[in-house]
């Protein structure tokens, strides 16, 4: 039983730790600190509009991607791959 607290715990904490990523990188680049990133161009864009309009979609890839490996790691570690 205690393995099974200490795994949804360690779940629990990457969920989380991932969705702050997640709102900063959409809420938080794309609305609240756009008029600060507009001080910056990538690629001839502000980098407000540009993470708008494509870094919060690639940083959403990025997230998925990390979530599975991090989960598979956790899976392995706990032995709860369901193999």
């Amino acid at each position: 039983m205690k393995t099974n607290i200490s795994y949804w715990n360690a779940n629990l904490m990457i969920v989380i730790s991932l969705l702050s990523i997640w709102f900063l990188s959409s809420f938080g680049a794309g609305i609240l600190f756009s008029d600060y990133l507009d001080n910056f161009n990538i690629g001839g864009f502000k980098l407000g509009f540009w993470f708008s309009q494509q870094g919060s979609i690639i940083s959403f890839v990025f997230i998925i991607v990390i979530y599975c490996f991090l989960m598979n790691k956790l899976d392995k570690k706990y032995d709860s791959g369901g193999d």
